[in-house]
Order: structure tokens, then C-alpha cells, then sequence
């Protein structure tokens, strides 16, 4: 029953990660919308968890910098909404 749960939750991961890029390519997403980051992130926090019950050590870095990147982008985004609201306000 374990290894079920753990898969549902890696393919819920690779569901997200791959959805994402497929509405990237579909031009429905773009790379800095905040959407196909959170996509993005949650795709690979939940691969990288359920790669704790099926271990493979080339697939945890490949997530690890998945989340990496999608944190860059997180920074972008908020970074700049901050900048196009300060822009607004002083004007």
C-alpha cells in the first residue's frame, strides 16, 4: 500500500512538471508566469518525495535543480511585481 501512495505522489509530480512544459510549448504558460512556476516547483517537491521510497541518486540532483530553478523564477516573479508596483505608484 506504501508504494502506491508513493507513486501516486511521483506521478502527481510528473504530471505537473511535464503539464507545465507542455503548456509552455502550447504558448498557454509563459516561462515567467507565476503558474508554471508553482507548477514547476510542486512537480519536482513531489518527485523528490517520492524518491525517498524509490531512491535513485541521479534523479534527486536532477530535482534538486529543477527546484532550484524554480525558485529563481519564483524570485523573478515577485521581484518583478515589486518593480512594476513601485513604477505604478510613482507615477
Amino acid at each position: 500500500m506504501i508504494e502506491v501512495i508513493f507513486n501516486v505522489i511521483g506521478m502527481t509530480g510528473t504530471a505537473l512538471v511535464v503539464g507545465s512544459f507542455f503548456m509552455l510549448q502550447l504558448e498557454k504558460m509563459a516561462p515567467q508566469d507565476l503558474g508554471y512556476n508553482v507548477m514547476n516547483l510542486s512537480g519536482a517537491i513531489l518527485l523528490l518525495i517520492s524518491l525517498t521510497y524509490n531512491f535513485n541518486l541521479a534523479s534527486v540532483v536532477i530535482e534538486l535543480f529543477w527546484i532550484g530553478a524554480s525558485l529563481i523564477g519564483l524570485y523573478k516573479y515577485v521581484a518583478a511585481r515589486k518593480l512594476k508596483a513601485s513604477a505604478v505608484s510613482e507615477s
